[in-house]
């Protein structure tokens, strides 16, 4: 990547730092804040964590030089704008439907439009705000999308502080936003970190179904659901199986028990309206979708991310942990002759789950 060039004048930064937050909020952003380039122990901690494989082989989090140092990146960085989103839907009756074994549970952010999509665009056209005062500069746009530290680069920009289940918690709106990052050559003033307020509270690490928290500001993402449902396409393992419950797409439960997050608000963003009733749907019905039925009621969605044969495999978990059904078990049979070694593994296991219940009726 080349250079991104010097800015074209010389406004009055700290003048310039106001408006942009201003500016962000315009747009969307619940909150801006700006931050160097410099990650303090980040790396060292990045490294360590690498290095006992809790980043469950997951090879794009190993480019330390890109993703430690902003400006190996995008050379010419000087200070990193950091956003967060709220994505929160009203009255999604999230702990209503975990504690219902039918109905498959999808994580809160994943039930509307793809957030990268969403904060993208809002990225972009807040770069070109702050263009029109300070003229021509140099910058990039991102949202879970490169090699960036964003949870770090937004606790020193004041957004929060990282809690314990390694999540960005704001004391004043909890932790259900997204981040999002504008790279620039702009020398803003910083804002000044906020004190991190978990205290003695372990609630998050308690709550992990799969104890995956393995200490504080420690996650094994090898056992952690929102891996396995999500980046994960082999052989799930099967102590971790009824744990999962029915959890398909991603897992809220250290956020829903935090205490900070009865301070969160509902989000103002159509984008992030659940689609197609996926907040209350049942596994019975998502697992009898073709993956031409998945595919159209997952366009445009972060859900698009699990594959089909994997989102089966993860309703077909569910499915094994919900009370004995003869559709269920008929579901599971009809797949079975033609599925994948994989989903094939899963069905067995459901198969025998639901008739284990029925033994126990």
């Amino acid at each position: 990547m080349k250079p991104i060039p010097a800015a074209s004048s010389d406004p009055d930064y700290r003048q310039l730092a106001d408006d942009i937050k201003r500016w962000g909020r315009e747009f969307g952003f619940q909150q801006v804040g700006i931050s160097d380039i410099t990650l303090g122990e980040h790396p060292a901690r990045l490294a360590e964590w690498i290095a006992q494989g809790f980043h469950a082989g997951m090879h794009f989090m190993e480019d330390p030089a890109k993703r430690t140092q902003p400006d190996v990146l995008l050379p010419g960085t000087r200070r990193v704008i950091s956003v967060r989103m709220d994505y929160w839907p009203a009255d999604t009756r999230a702990n209503e439907i975990l504690r219902d074994p039918t109905r498959a549970y999808i994580s809160r952010y994943a039930l509307g439009r793809d957030y990268h999509r969403v904060l993208r665009k809002r990225l972009q056209k807040f770069a070109e705000r702050i263009a029109e005062a300070a003229g021509p500069f140099g910058y990039r746009a991102f949202t879970d999308s490169a090699p960036v530290m964003e949870k770090p680069l937004a606790e020193q920009a004041g957004l929060g502080w990282m809690g314990k289940h390694t999540l960005i918690i704001n004391r004043h709106a909890g932790s259900y936003f997204f981040l999002g990052e504008l790279f620039t050559d702009l020398p803003l003033p910083v804002d000044a970190p906020v004190s991190k307020h978990c205290g003695s509270c372990s609630a998050c690490i308690d709550i992990c179904p799969t104890k995956a928290i393995i200490a504080p500001w420690q996650l094994d993402s090898r056992r952690c659901i929102s891996w396995l449902t999500i980046e994960y396409d082999g052989v799930i393992a099967e102590e971790l199986r009824v744990p999962m419950g029915n959890r398909v797409f991603g897992c809220d439960d250290c956020q829903l028990v935090c205490p900070w997050n009865r301070y969160a608000r509902a989000t103002a963003e159509t984008d992030f309206t659940p689609r197609h009733a996926l907040d209350r749907a049942s596994l019975l019905t998502l697992f009898l979708w073709s993956e031409d039925e998945y595919l159209r009621a997952t366009e445009g969605m972060a859900l698009r991310r699990a594959r089909y044969p994997s989102f089966l495999r993860n309703v077909a978990i569910g499915l094994g942990n919900a009370p004995f059904d003869a559709a269920i078990v008929q579901a599971l049979q009809h797949r079975l002759p033609e599925a994948e070694a994989v989903l094939a593994e899963h069905l067995r296991w459901a198969i025998g789950q639901q008739l284990k219940s029925r033994a126990l009726a």
